[in-house]
Order: C-alpha cells, then sequence, then structure tokens
C-alpha cells in the first residue's frame, strides 16, 4: 500500500494523447507520457484492499478480470510511489516477458477489477506498467542475460507472436537451444503485422527481438514449417516441438455480392499497409489505398478499429464501421454486468475519437446488420443495403438476429472491409503432424499442460485457445515453456 487515502486524495488522471486532427498524418504512436511525479501520484491511488483483484486473471462471463499473467500490481505501484524504478522493474519482468506490449495494446482487465473502480475511477496500471518498462530501457537496465549453461535440449518453435516469444524466452532461461520459425519476412507475428504502427511502433518489437537474440535464441524468417520446412525435419531434429502459429485463418461472410472488387479481408488490409510502411513507407505501392474512398468496415472489435484509423491515415473520404452489437450504456449495468467483470460500457476508442474530430461523429453504426454488397458496370463495389436488427442470445449462447421492419438503408461504399473475427489456425501444419483438434478446429491440448496427443509436440496461444488477447498468448506461452522444460528434464523451476 502506497497510502491508504490516496484512491480519496488523488483522482484518476491519464497522459494526454497527441491531437487526433495532428496524428492522423503519420504513423507514430499516439499517447504522450506523463512525468515522474505525475506517475507517483497515479501509484499512491493503489489501495491496501485486501484480495488485490487486479492480478487474478480469471475468466468470467463476459471477458477476462484481472491480468492473465498476475502482474505483481500492487507492489510495483507502491515501488513507483516510493521512486524505486529499478526494483519495480524486477516486479514487472517477474511475471512479463513483454510489458512493453501489453502495456501498449492490452484493453487492461486489471483495470476494470480494480477495488478502487467500485466506488470511483480504477488505478491507472496500464499507463504506470508502460513507463516501468519505457525507463527501464532508457537507463539501460534491460540488457540481455543468456543462461548460464545449456542443457543440450533442443526446442522449436513455431511462430514468433507473443505465445511464441514467450515460450522461446523461458525455455531459453531454462538453457534449452531455442529456434523459433516464422514464415514472415519479420519476427513478431501480430505484433509485427497485425497491430498498426500508431499502436505499437515496429522499433519497440524489434528491440525486444534483438535482445531474444542476444540471449541466444535463434530466429529463422520467410520458414513455413509445413510447407518450404518440413514438418518432419522438426521431428526429427528437435527435443520438443511447440504451435504457436496463433488463429488465423479469418472468419470470412457469405453475403450476395461477395466476390466483388473492392471487398477484401480485414487483415489484407492492415498487413499490406504495415509491410508497405516498412518497407518503403508506402512508397511501392504495394497496398490497398483508401485515399479518396468511401469505406465501410464491417466489424466491431479491435481489429475493425485499426481498420477506421488506417483508412484515416490513408486520406479516405468517409468511414463507417458497422457492428451487429447494440451500443453500450454510458455507466456500467451492475445488474448485467457487475465489478469484478470488464466493464461494458460505452467509449471512444483512438480511431473513434479521430474519426469523431475530422467528421464531427462516432462513425460506428450500431445493431447493423448487412444484407448485400451491390456493385457496378465493371464489377466494382459500390454500395451495402442493410438493416438494422436487435440481438439477443439464447439458452445456449448462441447470438439470434431479428430484423426490424422498415430500417432498410443504403450505404455508398468504394472499399469494403471484413473485421468480423476469425475461426482458428490453418489447418495445413497441423495435419501434417497429425495433431487433433477440438470442435473449433483449434489444436487440442488442456490449458495448463499443453500437451497434444502426438508426443514431443506442445501448443500455446490463439493457436490452442482461439483468437484472444495478447496477454493471454503471453500466460500461455510462459507456461507451455513450463511443462515442456518438465518433460524434457523431468522437472522444471520455471513459474
Amino acid at each position: 500500500m502506497s497510502t491508504p487515502t490516496g484512491f480519496m486524495d488523488y483522482k484518476r488522471e491519464l497522459p494526454a494523447d497527441r491531437d487526433p486532427l495532428e496524428r492522423i498524418k503519420d504513423w507514430n504512436e499516439f499517447h504522450k507520457h506523463f512525468s515522474e511525479d505525475q506517475l507517483r501520484t497515479q501509484g499512491a491511488r493503489c489501495m491496501d484492499c485486501g484480495t488485490p483483484y487486479c492480478h487474478t486473471g480469471i475468466e468470467l462471463p463476459g471477458g477476462t478480470s484481472g491480468c492473465p499473467v498476475n502482474n505483481l500490481i500492487p507492489e510495483w505501484n507502491n515501488l513507483i510511489y516510493r521512486g524505486l524504478w529499478r526494483e519495480a522493474l524486477d516486479r514487472l519482468h517477474k511475471t512479463n516477458n513483454f510489458p512493453e506490449f501489453t502495456g501498449r495494446v492490452c484493453p487492461a482487465p486489471c483495470e476494470g477489477s480494480c477495488t478502487v473502480g467500485l466506488i470511483g475511477d480504477a488505478v491507472t496500471i496500464k499507463t504506470i506498467e508502460s513507463a516501468i518498462i519505457d525507463k527501464g530501457f532508457e537507463e539501460g537496465w534491460v540488457v540481455p542475460q543468456p543462461p548460464h549453461m545449456r542443457t543440450g535440449k533442443k526446442v522449436a518453435v513455431v511462430g514468433s507472436g507473443p505465445a511464441g516469444l514467450a515460450t522461446a524466452a523461458q525455455l531459453n532461461k531454462a538453457g534449452h537451444t531455442v529456434t523459433v520459425y516464422e514464415r514472415a519476412d519479420r519476427i513478431g507475428g501480430l505484433l509485427t503485422y497485425g497491430i498498426p504502427t500508431m499502436k505499437l511502433d515496429k522499433k519497440v518489437v524489434q528491440r525486444r527481438v534483438d535482445l531474444l537474440e542476444a540471449e541466444g535464441i535463434n530466429f529463422v524468417t520467410n520458414a513455413e514449417v509445413g510447407v518450404n520446412v518440413p514438418a518432419e525435419q522438426l521431428m526429427n531434429e528437435f527435443d520438443a516441438v511447440v504451435l504457436c502459429g496463433g488463429a488465423t485463418k479469418a472468419r470470412d461472410v457469405e453475403i450476395e455480392g461477395r466476390d466483388l472488387k473492392g471487398v477484401h479481408l480485414a487483415m489484407d488490409y492492415l498487413n499490406g499497409t504495415i509491410k508497405s510502411y516498412l518497407d518503403s513507407n508506402l512508397e511501392d505501392g504495394n497496398y490497398i489505398d483508401a485515399a479518396g474512398k468511401d469505406v465501410i468496415v464491417i466489424g466491431g472489435g479491435d481489429t475493425g478499429t485499426d481498420c477506421v484509423a488506417t483508412a484515416l491515415r490513408h486520406g479516405c473520404s468517409s468511414v463507417t464501421q458497422f457492428g451487429t452489437h447494440a451500443k453500450a450504456p454510458l455507466t456500467r449495468d451492475n445488474e448485467k454486468n457487475p465489478w469484478p467483470q470488464f466493464p461494458n460500457v460505452y467509449t471512444l476508442d483512438y480511431a473513434q475519437e479521430e474519426a469523431r474530430a475530422l467528421y464531427g461523429e462516432d462513425p460506428r453504426a450500431f445493431s447493423v446488420l448487412t444484407k448485400k454488397f451491390v456493385g457496378d458496370e465493371n464489377g466494382n463495389v459500390k454500395e451495402l443495403h442493410t438493416v438494422q436488427i436487435e440481438r439477443t442470445v439464447d439458452e445456449t449462447g448462441r447470438k439470434i438476429y431479428k430484423e426490424i421492419p422498415g430500417t432498410e438503408k443504403v450505404w455508398k461504399a468504394d472499399i469494403v472491409l471484413i473485421a468480423v473475427g476469425f475461426e482458428g489456425p490453418e489447418n495445413t501444419l497441423i495435419q501434417k503432424l497429425g495433431v487433433e483438434q477440438d470442435r473449433r478446429s483449434n489444436v487440442k491440448a488442456t490449458y495448463g499442460k499443453y500437451n497434444t496427443n502426438v508426443e514431443k509436440v506442445f501448443a500455446a496461444g490463439d493457436m490452442r485457445r482461439g483468437q484472444s488477447l495478447v496477454v493471454w498468448a503471453i500466460n500461455e506461452g510462459r507456461e507451455a515453456a513450463r511443462e515442456v522444460d518438465r518433460y524434457l528434464m523431468g522437472t522444471t523451476m520455471l513459474p
């Protein structure tokens, strides 16, 4: 506990973001930073709450409650209050390999379950987390720490997203020789290709990759296991194989006119822009350009939001984001959405703030169902036909949509981006290895154990659990490493 009355003495504050109309002119991160005195004040709001739900990391109806990597939040909040930054960094790294990632892109379920949130505004946990790790790098405290001894065991990790990197980092720490295979041309998985640069600067990703490489991890790019790297090679050359390939099979829509030109999957749009930006600062033109176009984004989640922000930076004429969900209430419904569930309330994410600043209103349209796409004489999409809906959930959890008569509408569109989630992992490697899949097509491996039906093959992250948060991927990567170490050595010291 920092001070027993801090949550009453000080108000929750967040650093101001860069002006929306300015930041849409570039691809740089949009957050500003607090001074150390301001951070100390915010750390003082963390109270002696007896049972700190902020680091419980449990799944409740409506989402995750608390931190899935069980960050020791009250401890490092107190250390920041006392000015002990180096010690705070040590506590942060004790549970989280990559706080610079979670501090930037995690939706902060820890804050949703903060006890102060019962009677006021939650502690600014995410802001403090990000500040600790950034200061650690600035001060030179974060340095390579290769293992003192090697075990002679070799492990292959397939996929270099947050789950793969966490798995590799922990296994390397245990002394195993780790090789990470990535099919893209850059390491990072969705951290590199998937999350736009204005949310997560790729220099931040590369900085950590360089550190892991200096600690002894081998990275192989342009290597798609099961395609240009035989799956048998990994089974023959390594003592264990960990599948961390993510849930990259995008969910499509079966709507009339889906084959029209200008209708794209969201990840094709986002990743094309990211790669072109990294390769040539967008000068090569190898991306879907929304400049001067009317853009419709189908999907109300994070991927759809990133599409909105990207279209704005392209210089689109207009952008609208459809969601089948209803507009959230302004305040928490304590009966249907009680603490410590993540609060389901109306908020503006960074992209919606930018669109409102540019166009004067929230770009989202709620409770909208797309009925068909209509094209012009050249096969290009020109409009969408929609209807308003009421969405309910039956006793089995299945979503039911009821159309509201008389609410049909036609929307002008030059580009349509489909961002309705992911179906699961791609099957090529899974099938070649003979790994069993569950009813949702994810790799079948028990949470906490991570072993598959195939000897020495493990799985972690979205490839095992389905599309989820970066922080859950780190959680699973760390835990899978522990189980792989136990499998290889008979015992383990990994957490």
